[in-house]
């Protein structure tokens, strides 16, 4: 049987990541230990210990928020104590920043972005998708531990387990080689932007526009749509990198990677590299002017049409349904 750990990161809670990140860690085996840096509350710790067999939240000065060297030194002391075969992460940019850092740390390997697991033998085995979402790669780690941060929305959450696992504080202390590296790099300032009531990658419905729009102002109407939809704004890389919108509002290889139940694509061609972000959408449905647009071929829905004479409409329609 493997030693299975899942890492979260400071303040994390037993949202929809979350649950598929454990989901894919019980896929491999029912046992596992999650290991919690930093405070969480009650209830998701006790939401925590009804997927686990073990929850150690691990403490240290300086846990209050995301320190990279402390997040790094404190998963490190936990996991080398427990000599995991397997380490799973979750795909937050935090997590992508350890994941390999902590491989190494460990003496294992790394990988990232795995969109399913499975073991062959004492190898553990991922597929992730490449070349722009083109083809699927399948890719086994030979050497222990295999620390792996995983496109958490790939998976579904699973009901808790008949019995909750044990709750176990740790208070650590980075010594040795990982205190040596304490202050390499520190968090100076924080900025937060406001991204809506939920964030794009928990979003349930998301209404994106793309360069087709031709300038910032369409955003406006597309947000009259989004609100009447009660859903997210989102764009693609060439509305962003055009300063139309927010950099956060990026979908895409280089953006957010989501799942919503529903995906309204408008004047988005559909690059190779926005389609990989959306990957694991329910229903996409898109509206533009080119009926040979790459965004066609991937959607369940289709409109060849102007979203001038669509986007409004549209909105008065669904207010009057909705209201």
């Amino acid at each position: 049987m493997k030693n299975i750990i899942v890492c979260l990161m400071p303040g994390a809670t037993f949202d929809k990541p979350t649950a598929g990140l454990l989901a894919a860690a019980r896929g491999l085996q029912p046992q596992l230990t999650i290991i919690v840096p930093g405070i969480v509350s009650d209830d998701t710790t006790a939401a925590l210990a009804g997927q686990a067999d073990n929850v150690i939240c691990a403490s240290d000065d300086g846990l209050d928020e995301y320190q990279p060297e402390i997040v790094l030194g404190v998963l490190q002391s936990v996991c080398s104590d427990l000599n995991p075969d397997i380490v799973l992460l979750s795909n937050d940019t935090y997590s992508q920043e350890i994941a390999p850092r902590l491989a190494g740390r460990l003496g294992g390997v790394s990988a990232g972005d795995a969109q399913s697991l499975s073991l062959d033998g004492d190898n553990l085995r991922i597929t992730r998708s490449v070349y722009g979402g083109k083809a699927i790669a399948t890719v086994e780690l030979r050497a222990t531990p295999a620390v792996v941060w995983v496109r958490a929305h790939s998976f579904a959450g699973l009901d808790a387990k008949d019995a909750p696992g044990t709750i176990e504080q740790r208070s650590i202390t980075v010594e040795g080689d990982a205190a040596k590296h304490l202050g390499a790099t520190n968090i100076v300032e924080r900025h937060a932007e406001s991204s809506g009531e939920v964030r794009l990658e928990d979003a349930a419905v998301i209404v994106s526009g793309g360069r087709g729009l031709g300038g910032p102002e369409p955003f406006e109407q597309l947000k009259d749509l989004a609100d009447a939809m009660k859903a997210q704004q989102a764009a693609s890389r060439a509305a962003c990198d055009a300063g139309w919108v927010p950099p956060h509002w990026q979908v895409g290889q280089t953006g957010k990677k989501v799942a919503p139940e529903l995906y309204v694509a408008i004047a988005i061609s559909g690059a190779s590299q926005h389609l990989m972000g959306i990957a694991d959408a329910k229903v996409i449905t898109a509206i533009n002017t080119d009926a040979d647009a790459p965004i066609f071929k991937h959607c369940q829905f289709g409109l060849v049409e102007d979203y001038k004479a669509v986007v409004g409409p549209l909105t008065e329609k669904l207010k009057t349904l909705l209201s």
